[in-house]
């Protein structure tokens, strides 16, 4: 699956007058001949998806084609994470592929801008892990665990190990990671969410309830309050 099959699938979900508004804004872009021009358009183009169509794949395509044009770091890192964050909820094999794909290309982008950007060679090793990018699929781990072994205090790292040990089945590798990051970072709920979740996964049921309760006494969302006494009553 490419760009522009998924730009003309989400066209498919739009009104007339929204088909209308967007073409409109393409159009703007192919005759716009100064780059600060085809930034703002594109960041109209992004905001139109994200905000009025709720379309997440064609607000991020864009979001990442203004910051191309722009090539700031910062701008960069936004887009890549728009893409990193949420590879892992994608069910659809093509639209992860095409994902990390995007991801993979802002990553290399901010490395060639500072080749020193630990987050961004994590993000990169991210990318090929999470989207089963390349001919290794041990290739983004190893980019990652480059990253946490010259800097064991890199939590970021220390994390998307974790994620990847999950991945791979190595379930107590995953929990030793993901421990490092609670030590550190004692109300990261995201880190006390995944090794709940390790732990229910190689089927120590008392542990990860333990985690779980610890997770409920973090979050003040009453939805996600159920869904977690929902997991912790079916391990009981």
């Amino acid at each position: 699956m490419n760009t522009d099959q998924i730009l003309a699938a989400s066209k498919q979900k739009l009104s007339a007058a929204q088909i209308e508004r967007v073409q409109q804004l393409e159009n703007s872009v192919v005759r716009g001949d100064v780059k600060a021009q085809q930034i703002k358009t594109f960041d109209q183009l992004a905001v139109f998806w994200r905000d009025t169509a709720s379309a997440f794949l064609p607000a991020a395509f864009y979001t990442a084609e203004a910051a191309k044009l722009e090539n700031s770091e910062k701008k960069l890192t936004f887009a890549a994470h728009l893409f990193l964050d949420n590879l892992r909820g994608q069910a659809d094999p093509q639209l992860k592929t095409w994902m990390a794909n995007n991801a993979r290309e802002l990553f290399e982008r901010i490395l060639e801008l500072n080749a020193v950007n630990d987050s961004a060679k994590v993000g990169l090793g991210g990318a090929y892990m999470l989207g089963n990018i390349g001919s290794n699929p041990m290739q983004g781990i190893l980019m990652i665990k480059e990253v946490a072994d010259r800097d064991p205090h890199n939590m970021y790292a220390q994390m998307m190990l974790g994620i990847g040990g999950v991945m791979t089945g190595q379930f107590d590798k995953a929990i030793d990671r993901f421990k490092k990051v609670v030590d550190h970072q004692p109300a990261n709920i995201e880190a006390i969410l995944n090794l709940a979740e390790a732990y229910e996964q190689k089927g120590d049921k008392a542990s990860a309830i333990q985690w779980y309760q610890k997770c409920k006494l973090l979050i003040r969302n009453p939805e996600i309050e159920k869904e977690l006494d929902a997991r912790i009553n079916l391990l009981r």
